[in-house]
C-alpha cells in the first residue's frame, strides 16, 4: 500500500481526479497549485500572507539556496522550515532546470568556448559559475541529492537535463540518456546518503525528450520503472508551451502510474493552464507567474476574459479611478480592503506595499481555483465547471 499516496477518486466525465499526498508536515489535496519560494521566500509575501491564502506546499530552489545561504548554514539552522519558519510541506527541485537557463546547451551550441558559457554539461554532471560572484560549483546527482537532505524539503528531485523546446532529436536522445543514468544515480544517493533531518523525504523523477514522442515514451517507461515516490513531466515545453503540454500528457497517460502523484513542472502561467493539466490527470503544478505578474501590475480576474489571458493591468490609466476590487466578490485581503484605484497608485508611485497587495491577490486567486476545482472534481462536474468558468 503507498502510504505517501492516495488516489481518492476519478472525475466521472475524464481524468481529472482527487489525491491526498501525506508528509510530516501535513496532508497535500491534489490536484494542487504550488507557489515558489524561490530563495526562501516567495516573493513579496510572508509567512501569514500564504497561510491566509492556505497554501499547502510551496517550492525552494536548489540552485539559488546552494549559492546563498548555503545549505551547509540552512541545515546548521534547522533546514529550511525552521530557516523560514514554515510548518508546512515544501519541494525543492534539483537544480536541473539551470542547465538550461544558464545557457549550459554546449552540445546544441557546436561546442562554443566555455570560458563563454555561465555552464557545461558532462556526462556526469554541470559544472557551472554563479551568477552572483562568478565562482565555479558543480552538480551532479550525488551532489544535488546532498543539497537537498540538507535542505530538508519534504519532496526533492532527481537531478535531470531540462531538455529545450526545440532541441532535436539526436541531441534530445543523448540528453536524456544522461537523464535516465542521473536518475538511477539520484536514487542511489537517495538511499545512501544519511537523513539530516528527522523528517521522511520523498524522491521524484522527471521525464524529459522535448517534444519528440518516441522519447517521451522511451523516458517515461524508464522513469516509472524506478523506485520514485512521483513522477514529473520535465522540459522547457512543460509550461512554456501549453501545446506541447497538453500533447505530451495525453501521450504519456498510459505510461503514468495512478498510485503516484503526477506533477507538471512549470505550469501555472494562465488560470486556463490550471484545467488543462488537470484535465488530463496531473495533481501538482508550480510557476513563478503569479507573483512575477504581479511585480508588474499584472492582476488575475475572471472578468477578464481568455483573450486577456484572465488578467488585468493595473497600470492603466482607467483604472487610476475605479473604485471597485481588483476581482468581485473575491475574499483576499487585497480585495476586501482595497480598490484598483488604490493599487493604480501604489503602481505609479513606486510604492513596495504595491508588490504585496497584487501578489496577494495572484496567489490567493490561484489557490481559490483550485479549491473551487478540487469541489467540482468531488462533484463529477469538472469539465462543466471549466466551461462555466471560462465562460462567464
Amino acid at each position: 500500500m503507498n502510504t505517501f499516496f492516495t488516489q481518492v477518486k476519478v472525475d466521472k466525465s475524464g481524468r481529472a481526479r482527487l489525491g491526498i499526498i501525506h508528509t510530516d508536515h501535513g496532508d497535500i489535496e491534489t490536484p494542487v497549485f504550488m507557489p515558489v519560494g524561490t530563495q526562501a521566500t516567495v516573493k513579496a509575501l510572508g509567512n501569514d500572507d500564504l497561510l491566509a491564502a492556505d497554501a499547502s506546499i510551496i517550492l525552494g530552489n536548489t540552485y539559488h539556496l546552494h549559492l546563498r545561504p548555503g545549505e551547509d548554514r540552512i541545515a546548521a539552522l534547522g533546514g529550511l522550515h525552521a530557516f523560514m519558519n514554515w510548518q508546512r510541506p515544501m519541494l525543492t527541485d534539483s537544480g536541473g532546470f539551470q542547465v538550461l537557463s544558464l545557457g549550459a546547451q554546449m552540445a546544441r551550441n557546436g561546442g562554443e568556448d566555455a570560458k563563454n558559457q555561465m555552464a557545461r554539461i558532462d556526462e556526469d554532471g554541470v559544472t557551472f559559475r554563479s551568477h552572483i560572484d562568478g565562482s565555479t560549483h558543480r552538480f551532479t546527482p550525488e551532489s544535488s541529492i546532498g543539497v537537498q537532505k540538507k535542505l530538508g524539503a519534504d519532496i526533492i528531485m532527481a537531478f535531470d537535463e531540462c531538455t529545450p523546446d526545440d532541441a532535436d532529436h539526436d541531441y534530445a536522445s543523448r540528453a536524456i540518456g544522461r537523464t535516465h543514468r542521473w536518475a538511477e544515480e539520484s536514487v542511489a544517493a537517495f538511499q545512501s546518503i544519511p537523513q539530516v533531518h528527522a523528517h521522511r523525504q520523498f524522491l521524484f523523477g522527471i521525464i524529459q525528450g522535448a517534444n519528440h514522442a518516441d522519447l517521451r515514451v522511451e523516458s517515461a517507461k524508464f522513469i516509472t520503472a524506478l523506485p520514485f515516490d512521483g513522477i514529473a513531466i520535465g522540459g522547457e515545453s512543460i509550461g512554456y508551451n501549453m501545446a506541447a503540454t497538453r500533447e505530451t500528457l495525453d501521450l504519456l497517460a498510459q505510461y503514468l502510474p495512478e498510485d503516484k502523484p503526477r506533477y507538471t513542472m512549470g505550469v501555472g502561467s494562465s488560470p486556463q493552464d490550471l484545467f488543462d493539466v488537470v484535465e488530463r490527470g496531473v495533481d501538482m503544478f508550480d510557476c513563478v507567474a503569479p507573483t512575477r505578474l504581479a511585480r508588474n501590475g499584472a492582476l488575475y480576474s475572471r472578468a477578464a476574459g481568455a483573450e486577456k489571458k484572465f488578467r488585468i493591468n493595473i497600470t492603466n490609466a482607467p483604472f487610476a479611478e475605479d473604485s471597485r476590487p481588483i476581482e468581485e466578490g473575491c475574499t483576499c485581503y487585497t480585495c476586501q480592503n482595497h480598490t484598483r484605484a488604490y493599487l493604480h497608485h501604489l503602481f505609479a508611485a513606486d510604492e513596495l506595499l504595491a508588490m504585496r497587495l497584487a501578489s496577494i491577490h495572484n496567489v490567493f486567486f490561484m489557490l481559490e481555483l483550485m479549491r473551487n476545482i478540487r469541489a467540482a472534481i468531488a462533484r463529477d462536474e469538472f469539465l462543466s465547471f471549466k466551461e462555466s468558468w471560462q465562460k462567464s
